[in-house]
């Protein structure tokens, strides 16, 4: 992706290996400003940037930060309001990071030894890392200069269950990034958890044992390649979030698990304790889109289920299957041509108190039948089709 910035930015300090940086994502309330001010008061030394975003006009977070110990000879903090680093304030937030990266001591070394990126609680983590490959109209990269070290996503054991069964958008609490932002609130909560690298579990002391077991094991489910860690009043081991080398590109690209569970991997075992489960499901028949919306009207404790499927009422298009908390999305993603033989259906769902042999048989009876098979795609287009439409996606 190329910046519409015309600007360039120097190059770095020939002795200056790219600053690592760390972002904190986390939905609003999670404890991202504890954790950060805790960091900073227990720094050992580290030289330590921040950069603050928040949806305000007034950088509450910022002062929050200031006051609580944050040395501004030693560090440097940024400003980033008004506006969300995940889209309105992306170009702002790759000159910011260009420009801590490029600082040079006295003595040549880089002035800064580590960056922290306290996004706001709206933002996704993973447009924040595209930023880092973002390039220049000359091919220069924020890349070039800062590397993306580790992805922390706080997670509140208060509320992380309960926001993702209600779904609400956010909208609904006057907490979109701009017109037109559609994202529900669950969505926003599986992207920070899927695209982390540490999960740092806050407010458990808040909640019963039990309580903080589920959330344990649905984040362990979701994301079962992140650390997680209890942060306890914002307490964490500082080796833990800076400087571990975790965050990496090539598995970013794609959710953290998925694969896993596809594929058929060990589930983690202390799951079934808090009937938190994952099932996988695979057919190469298209769904029936009418018995498919009867399907999913009865299947229960779905908390979380991705993957690919196909629809014979639109045989030759894949479609991407996404869902968080009760909010389905069912979209084109490429004509079954260019996808090598894939098959219809590869689904992962995710819920509480599953029952697997149910959940594979509703799916299961969705699907085509031999006879209904026997028909071929010209029959198929005939069938009742309930879902919603594609717009401006013409089939074949």
């Amino acid at each position: 992706m190329t910046s519409h910035d015309q600007s360039h930015p120097p190059a770095p300090h020939p002795a200056a290996e790219p600053l690592p940086v760390t972002v904190l994502s986390g939905f609003l309330g999670a404890g991202k400003t504890t954790v950060l001010n805790r960091l900073l008061s227990g720094r050992d030394g580290r030289r330590i940037a921040v950069i603050v975003n928040d949806m305000s006009e007034v950088n509450i977070d910022a002062s929050l930060i200031a006051l609580g110990g944050f040395d501004r000879t030693e560090e440097k903090l940024v400003e980033l309001t008004n506006g969300c680093i995940c889209c309105t304030l992306r170009e702002d937030l790759h000159e910011a990071v260009g420009a801590i990266a490029r600082q040079v001591a006295p003595d040549g070394s880089r002035r800064f030894d580590h960056l922290v990126i306290e996004s706001t609680g709206i933002s996704e983590p993973m447009p924040v890392a595209a930023t880092f490959d973002w390039e220049f109209d000359d091919g220069r990269r924020l890349g070039d200069v800062a590397r993306l070290d580790t992805m922390v996503t706080l997670v509140d054991c208060a509320t992380f269950l309960t926001e993702i069964v209600r779904g609400e958008g956010l909208a609904d609490r006057d907490l979109a990034a701009a017109d037109g932002d559609a994202r529900s609130i669950a969505d926003l909560l599986v992207d920070q958890v899927e695209f982390a690298d540490v999960i740092l579990l806050t407010k458990s002391d808040l909640v019963a044992d039990g309580v903080r077991g589920a959330v344990e094991a649905m984040v362990r489910r979701l994301n079962p390649r992140a650390r997680i860690l209890l942060a306890r009043r914002g307490e964490v081991p500082i080796d833990a979030i800076l400087d571990t080398g975790l965050f990496d590109h090539e598995a970013a690209s794609a959710i953290a698990g998925w694969d896993d569970e596809v594929l058929g991997a060990a589930h983690t075992p202390e799951t079934e304790e808090y009937s938190i489960s994952s099932v996988a499901f695979r057919s190469d028949r298209p769904f029936h889109p009418a018995r498919l919306a009867q399907a999913l009207d009865q299947l229960g404790g779905v908390l979380r289920s991705k993957g690919f499927c196909r629809l014979a009422t639109r045989p030759d298009i894949a479609a991407v299957w996404s869902q968080a908390g009760p909010n389905l999305t069912i979209e084109p993603a490429a004509y079954w041509d260019d996808l090598d033989g894939s098959p219809g259906q590869q689904l992962v769902l995710i819920g509480a108190r599953l029952d697997h042999d149910r959940v594979r048989e509703l799916l299961t009876a969705a699907t085509l039948t031999d006879a209904e098979m026997a028909e071929g795609p010209l029959g198929w287009r005939r069938y009742d089709d309930p879902l919603p439409p594609w717009p401006n996606v013409h089939t074949h």
